[in-house]
């Protein structure tokens, strides 16, 4: 069984017992969260859309943590401008406990 959920703006295929980077949610590790904005729910081989049933999916937050680097660089040339920015995403790692 599977579920296409969107978390905060992005959509998601879960399944059961799935670990997955999201972008970042409130609450502290071990929190259970409950997500109901399931857009697609598959039950052995039967689609259903999110008009025609309620599906929650809940989940357990695990940790918080910060993707890779991502470097940004500005040069103009012939001009002596040159700028380096990065930045790192802020993530939170979730367990998918159940999809009822």
């Amino acid at each position: 069984m599977f579920a296409i959920v969107k978390i905060a703006g992005k959509q998601f295929k879960v399944e059961k017992d799935q670990t997955l980077y999201v972008p970042n949610i409130k609450g502290n590790a071990g929190d259970k969260v409950e997500f109901g904005e399931v857009i697609l729910a598959d039950a052995n081989g039967n689609l259903s859309f999110a008009d025609a049933v309620s599906v929650k999916v809940q989940a357990e937050i695990l940790d918080h943590v910060k993707g890779d680097k991502v470097i940004a660089y500005k040069q103009k040339r012939r001009k002596g401008f040159r700028k380096k920015l990065g930045h790192r995403t802020h993530y939170t790692k979730i367990r998918i406990s159940n999809i009822a």
